[in-house]
């Protein structure tokens, strides 16, 4: 274990501090930033190192954190308060379903469980179909990451692992339906900046994904090229805002008219005459089937 020893005690470096207690570095760091725990001591040369005496601490607030209860309550309560929601289990949301199947696929995340996750949702996909899989299993999944992350829980690494396997599975998933698709082209992409972006097969339609961070005279380009009938752009809360409003409009100048331009995602809002905004996958999906049927 590294550690330094000065007039206030043995102290750690952030490294050293995160295999004493068993909690990532990104975590310790996000838990410092935001709750003011584990609080760092400054040595002359300006490192930040800790007091081996927090390691306890942190093992008691990760401790309640395994047993449900938030980071933003634990991380920051008092010795009295910690010792308090260890004896007592967390309350369920009154809106929960114990049988939601979010809970396993967070433990595998948390574990980077490929396998496992792979496991626990194949059998959803064919049990619910493509638009509850993705409203009911693959939505709330990330919305459950994303909290969890916030709350200092999970790492950076942990929302990575979750994209790129849920990425390539909805990409195989989505191979049989793009094999007997014979309608017209549709687009998707995102603009630079907006890194989520997942694939969705849409009604029978040929599905051309350009993936994410797509400059925006390239969309317009492939769009012409390929005579594609549709356009679809995912924007999330991260990105949205009036300067990707602007983009669109521009995109949509850029666009043949023939093209539908439609918009959706946590951060998608109205962007003028021409683009349509789509707010959830029942939506779009009836929103493909419409272009499919169009003559």
């Amino acid at each position: 274990m590294e550690s330094a020893k000065t007039g206030t005690g043995p102290l750690l470096s952030i490294g050293a501090l995160s295999r004493a207690a068993g909690i990532p570095v990104q975590t310790l760091r996000t838990w410092e930033s935001r709750y003011g725990f584990p609080d760092a001591v400054r040595r002359p040369s300006g490192h930040r190192v800790y007091p081996v005496a927090v390691v306890a601490r942190l093992r008691r607030v990760a401790e309640a954190i395994a047993r449900g209860h938030r980071a933003g309550q634990v991380v920051a309560a008092s010795d009295d308060e910690l010792a308090e929601l260890l004896q007592v289990a967390p309350r369920r949301s009154p809106d929960a379903s114990p049988d939601d199947g979010v809970d396993g696929l967070l433990r595998a995340v948390i574990a980077f469980d490929s396998d496992a996750l792979q496991r626990l949702l194949l059998p959803d996909w064919a049990r619910l179909g493509p638009v509850a899989f993705l409203t009911r299993r693959i939505g709330p999944l990330v919305v459950a990451v994303g909290a969890a992350w916030e709350e200092g829980r999970l790492d950076v690494g942990h929302e990575h692992f979750l994209t790129e396997r849920v990425g390539d599975l909805l990409r195989s998933l989505r191979l049989p339906f793009e094999d007997r698709a014979a309608g017209p082209v549709i687009v998707l992409a995102t603009l630079p900046g907006e890194t989520h972006g997942l694939g969705l097969a849409a009604a029978g339609l040929q599905v051309l994904s350009l993936g994410t961070e797509v400059p925006t005279p390239q969309i317009a380009q492939v769009c012409k090229d390929v005579r594609a009938r549709a356009l679809a752009l995912s924007v999330s809360s991260s990105t949205g805002g009036a300067a990707t409003v602007a983009k669109l409009r521009r995109l949509r100048q850029s666009l043949p008219r023939r093209v539908t331009m439609i918009v959706g995602g946590t951060g998608a809002s109205e962007v003028g005459p021409g683009v349509e905004v789509i707010q959830d996958l029942h939506a779009l999906d009836g929103r493909a089937r419409a272009i499919l049927a169009a003559p």
